[in-house]
């Protein structure tokens, strides 16, 4: 499989978000908007990327990715992805750190990279945002959607992800150290106002509100 550009990789992944799972297709314009560039340089990369035989493109129904080019967009959320983990593991940056420095990542191309990327890290499932890792043959873990609001009181469970991926959610977590792999044991659920009294890991119990529980993914 040739290696892309820079750019290349980025319509790819642009494009293989915006269809999402389904058989869905990306609008010129959604990809304008999500890429932050004018409809007319979006309209000359989607032909580029279709002469690569990238992308299926039709102005009225949009692009979709073609074998070829869903198997280059999924190495570089592959690559991204693990990138993150490294990053906040084995480098020490933070939740709300590590994104921007692995966008620039991503794009390093080397042969087995990704593979000894992923062997090092002892093969995560899972990026510090709970996303998880494509495997190097495609496959992608299947990802939480049960949040901590739901857990029956009483029960451990532990922290795969999160729906807020804001500075300020991920500043919090960090402060109440919590990150991927932290175990929580909800304690009690309060009428009131529906928040919970957790606790983290071994330490002692803090109450959190509702909105945080409905933001941790969590199995």
């Amino acid at each position: 499989m040739g290696t892309q550009t820079f750019s290349e990789e980025n319509y790819l992944k642009a494009i293989y978000h915006l269809c999402g799972k389904e058989e869905g297709k990306a609008s010129a314009t959604g990809i304008a908007e999500v890429l932050g560039n004018n409809p007319a340089s979006v309209i000359d990369m989607l032909k580029k990327l279709t002469e690569k035989k990238l992308i299926q493109y039709d102005k009225k129904k949009g692009a979709r990715l073609s074998e070829k080019g869903q198997k280059a967009a999924l190495l570089v959320i592959r690559k991204h992805r693990l990138w993150e983990v490294f990053l906040q593991e084995k480098l020490g940056y933070t939740w709300d750190e590590v994104h921007d420095i692995a966008e620039q990542l991503e794009h390093i191309h080397h042969e087995d990279l990704a593979d000894r990327l992923d062997k090092f890290l002892d093969y995560p499932k899972y990026d510090p945002h709970g996303d998880p890792i494509p495997k190097s043959d495609g496959q992608i873990p299947a990802a939480s959607k049960t949040t901590l609001i739901e857990i029956e009181a009483g029960k451990t469970c532990q922290v795969v992800g999160v729906r807020d991926t804001s500075t300020a959610f991920l500043q919090y977590l960090q402060q109440l150290k919590v990150a991927i792999g932290t175990n929580i044991t909800l304690m009690e659920k309060i009428a009131f106002d529906n928040s919970v009294i957790i606790k983290i890991g071994k330490g002692t119990a803090t109450t959190v509100s509702q909105k945080f529980a409905e933001s941790v993914l969590v199995i």
